[in-house]
């Protein structure tokens, strides 16, 4: 499992954080974009008073997505021809006006957002289960991090643990992650920790989310105006983070972990259907793993030398360790997880486990035939 930053560090962050972020709830019509040199900056009018804020890639996306306009089009507009993306994005804004919430953070806007989407904010996240996770008995937060997009809570149980096979130890733990910029849920979702070498497992099954949904702030005017944080501690959100600390406490179910347990030791007499370069890219193909993760993954499998669909879960979660992005990491070990839930072939359950071995091993060339 990728190692983030210490549990102090993402408080320190968060509360650095709190102190920069800025919300505005505004009508398209009072923002403006303009683009010089490839850098858009984003024009928010509060009455009199203009403030403009140099506008992040995600919060690009956002835009383009809700104007319907493509996104390599909208790329290609900001690098070559800047004036005519400002034109298409102003033009817009003011031929279909609507409220959006504007998220700013030290000086650059985050996110682009309904005026509905409810603000289930980190700090808040972390102050509500936090508490509760110091409470578990044999619970332990062995990896965190706060990113662009997501904050990251993995935990493990060290009292609940099981074998995949002999000497092959995984304990059971959870996930928490949330994002402040409309990039996913607040999720909570199972893990597999495995002992002998730190990998983390995030299962697919009982994941359970929270949607960043909330009511449409009802005030009639169309000036933009800014958001304080004080509202993210309105009762409905107090009761909120009351039904996501239940999640929590619920969250290592042993009878689920269980079932988990024994999937993964299902997977252990499942044989590759490919040799392993193949397998990887097939992998790769469905998945859209870049070229350094397939090559990742393939030499942890090789050093594995397990051919069987363990031992390609095995080579996922080893890989996600060497990636360079916390962010990424974590999708290699949710990849993981998809490729455990995938079905048993029924014959795979009565075949001994074969190990081949993978040293000679080498990709398929397909057949040539001459014509004369």
């Amino acid at each position: 499992m990728k190692q983030g930053r210490t549990l102090q560090e993402v408080g320190a962050e968060l509360t650095r954080q709190r102190k920069k972020r800025k919300d505005f709830l505004a009508d398209t019509q009072n923002l403006e974009m303009e683009t010089t040199d490839g850098i858009s900056k984003l024009a928010v009018l509060l009455g009199n008073t203009e403030k403009r804020y140099t506008v992040g890639p995600i919060a690009h996306q956002q835009i383009a997505s809700r104007l319907q306009i493509p996104y390599r089009y909208y790329q290609k507009m900001q690098q070559k021809f800047s004036m005519l993306l400002d034109e298409s994005v102003n033009g817009w804004f003011r031929q279909t006006p609507e409220r959006r919430m504007v998220r700013v953070l030290d000086g650059n806007v985050r996110a682009f957002l309904s005026d509905r989407y409810r603000r289930l904010d980190h700090l808040e996240l972390c102050s509500a289960v936090l508490p509760v996770i110091q409470d578990m008995k044999g619970a332990e937060i062995v990896s965190c991090d706060v990113t662009d997009a997501h904050l990251y809570l993995k935990v493990i149980n060290r009292k609940l643990k099981e074998e995949v096979a002999v000497g092959d130890v995984v304990q059971a733990g959870f996930v928490i992650s949330n994002s402040e910029i409309g990039m996913g849920s607040l999720r909570v979702e199972p893990l597999l920790f495995r002992l002998a070498c730190k990998n983390g497992l995030i299962i697919k099954d009982y994941a359970q989310k929270k949607y960043h949904v909330g009511r449409q702030i009802n005030e009639q005017t169309n000036d933009a105006y800014e958001l304080y944080s004080d509202e993210t501690l309105a009762q409905d959100d107090k009761a909120f983070f009351m039904k996501v600390q239940d999640i929590v406490r619920s969250a290592v179910d042993e009878a689920k972990f269980q079932l988990s347990v024994r999937k993964l030791q299902e997977t252990r007499q499942i044989p590759l259907t490919h040799n392993p370069v193949e397998a990887v890219e097939l992998l790769a193909d469905t998945f859209q793993l870049t070229q350094n993760e397939r090559g990742d993954i393939l030499r942890q499998l090789f050093l594995g030398k397990d051919n069987s669909r363990y031992g390609l879960i095995n080579a996922i979660t080893a890989a996600s360790q060497l990636s360079v992005s916390y962010e990424r990491a974590t999708e290699l070990e949710r990849i993981g997880g998809e490729l455990l839930a995938y079905p048993v072939p029924q014959m795979a359950l009565s075949m001994p486990i074969t190990m081949p071995s993978m040293r000679n091993v080498t990709p398929k060339r397909p057949s040539v035939t001459l014509v004369k």
